[in-house]
């Protein structure tokens, strides 16, 4: 019997911000696909963690540390990543977070609305800016970026910095996939809803999570595994002629 083959075999991959939850989910997807994964964070213990756990598992990967909101370090990133792997054929931007808590826009002190648009928005550009010309060349290439539920069904309660970030990448998305379409680049949004990582489980309290889920027509809250299956499709050749899309993956509760 033949071996099923993979679908992201001989790709070369990074996943920005992949030390922990969603991220490394999808180096670790990636990875069980063929693909040769660069793993990405700040914090060198994590990465290493997630890289050693891709080899033991027979996967190829490497570890990095930059900072996703300093172009130099982005720049110095990829050369690292085309020295050790090759060039990247599967770029994932994945990098991002919610560093300040929700509340009215007035009381937003500038330097964290700042932070919220780098860490989110600007670090995505950033990733593009480096990878894209080089895929432009070689004329292949995908671009996953990552958006979230909460841009796209804003509530009261939602961080206004960060959904606005992430509704940011979003429109970065068709942009990109509108100039980089020609040169044979595709770049698709990832857009989760409440996904339980480690760090989610721990900081959202068990009525919480019950609420949230019954808020689902899938009556159950979303996994970093979710999202990387997702991944996975969305890089993968039988998605060749999807591009310039924004896909919720959120258990049916975003409806638009």
């Amino acid at each position: 019997m033949e071996a099923t083959a993979r679908t992201l075999e001989g790709r070369v991959a990074l996943v920005t911000g992949s030390s922990r939850g969603i991220g490394a989910a999808i180096a670790r997807a990636f990875a069980a696909e063929g693909a040769a994964v660069a793993v990405h964070g700040r914090d060198g213990a994590a990465v290493e963690g997630v890289r050693s756990g891709i080899e033991s598992s027979g996967g190829r990967a490497i570890g990095t540390v930059a900072d996703a909101t300093d172009f130099a370090q982005v720049e110095s990133l990829r050369a690292e990543v085309e020295s050790q792997l090759g060039p990247v054929d599967l770029l994932v931007a994945n990098a991002g977070g919610s560093p300040i808590p929700p509340g009215p826009v007035e009381e937003i002190a500038p330097e964290a609305w700042q932070q919220s648009v780098d860490v989110n928005l600007t670090a995505t550009f950033l990733a593009v800016k480096s990878f894209l010309p080089g895929m432009k060349e070689r004329g292949r290439g995908v671009i996953l970026t990552m958006s979230s539920a909460a841009a796209r069904r804003t509530t009261a309660m939602s961080p206004v910095a960060y959904t606005a970030a992430k509704a940011g990448i979003a429109q970065l998305t068709k942009s990109v996939a509108l100039q980089a379409g020609p040169a044979g680049i595709r770049c698709v949004c990832l857009a989760p809803e409440t996904i339980l990582t480690e760090r989610n489980q721990q900081q959202i309290p068990e009525d919480v999570q019950e609420a949230l889920r019954q808020n689902h027509p899938i009556q159950r809250l979303g996994t970093p595994e979710d999202v990387a299956r997702a991944a996975v499709f969305f890089a993968s050749d039988a998605a060749g002629w999807i591009s310039g899309i924004t896909v919720d993956i959120a258990g049916g509760s975003v409806l638009v």
